[in-house]
Order: structure tokens, then sequence, then C-alpha cells
């Protein structure tokens, strides 16, 4: 196979997942930028994680909510979890990495906040174990991941999933889709001033 051959392949591929996505999550997408902006126009804040890939996701929407993506509007309180590395080090260090998001949720997360959820397997420890906390103390939770879903799937109060993703790169193409068009709705149609 040619480079050009591989490259309209993976275009392609990234293409399908993504139709796929919107035939299947549509209204789901809409009902989490309702949900984001009920959250932020009642005084809660949004709490977001993931590792690695999705860890850069979770920061690049906390920027787009505390600054702004589309539309001008006041700064929203979106707290990426991804992003202090004396909490990241010291709570992984001292209880494990398992543990660096529960700490963050349990310090952080009130009953009516939401947390988002980023996990392209579903099934990474340390998300599924700070979803387990954030259940625990009333945090509204949106997942989003891939493939089968896995544990993140059942866990999650609303589950945006990239059904078709096979890779994590395939499926962060997605999620950051899911990201821009969350912020985009809720400051259009969900957001009290």
């Amino acid at each position: 196979m040619k480079p050009i051959d591989y490259l309209q392949q993976t275009y392609a591929e990234s293409l399908e997942i993504k139709k796929q996505f919107m035939a299947t999550s549509s209204e789901k997408l809409v009902a989490a930028a309702e949900r984001l902006g009920k959250c932020v126009s009642t005084g809660g804040k949004v709490l977001i994680f993931g590792n690695g890939g999705s860890a850069a996701d979770a920061q690049h929407m906390a920027a787009e909510m505390v600054g702004r993506m589309l539309l001008d509007r006041r700064p929203l309180p979106e707290i990426a979890l991804t992003t202090d590395s004396s909490n990241l080090t010291a709570i992984g260090n001292d209880f494990g990495y398992d543990q660096i998001f529960v700490k963050q949720i349990q310090a952080l997360g009130r009953k009516g906040d939401v947390a988002i959820a980023i996990s392209t397997s579903g099934n990474s420890g340390n998300v599924i174990t700070a979803v387990e906390a954030c259940r625990k103390q009333g945090l509204f939770v949106i997942g989003l991941t891939g493939g089968k879903g896995g544990k993140l799937k059942e866990l999650a109060d609303l589950c945006l999933n990239a059904e078709l993703g096979s890779n994590s790169s395939r499926i962060q193409e997605t999620h950051i889709f899911a990201v821009h068009s969350m912020v985009d709705l809720m400051d259009r149609f969900f957001l009290e001033s």
C-alpha cells in the first residue's frame, strides 16, 4: 500500500466513525450540552479527566469553557484534573496511580456538578475508580468512550460512544468533535447569563 492510499483509508475510516457516532449519539450530545448549561448556570462546575490524549482533550475542553470557543461569554467553571503535576505526582506516589482522579473528585466534586470521564477503551482503571467516586458524591457523569464502551459505558449517566472506533486515534478524533459540539451547543442554546 502506498502512503497516499493509507492516508485515504484512515480518512475514510475517521469519517465513517463520525457518521455512525452522529446517527447513534446526536440526541445524547444535545442532552450533554443541556446538562452542562444547567450545571454552570446554577452555580455548579465541571470536572473532566482522562489519560494521555484524553488528558489533552480534558485540558482542551477546560480552556474552551474558562476562556471561550466560538462565542464571547463569561468564563465558566471547569477544571481539568489532568493539569496539576504536584497533585498528580503526590497522589500517585502516596496512594497509587488509580487514585489520581479519585482524590481530586473527593476534594472538589459537589452534588449537582458534572464530571466528564474520557477513556477510549472505557476500562482505564483510574477513570473507572473516579467515576465510582462521582456516583457516590452525586455528580452527573458524562462518559466519552469507544468500541464496546467498556465499564464506563455502564457506569456513566450519559455515554457518548464512538462505537466503530477500533483504535485510540480514530476514537479521539470523534471525541474532540464531541467536546467541541458540547461546548458550542451549550453556549448557543443552554447557557443562562
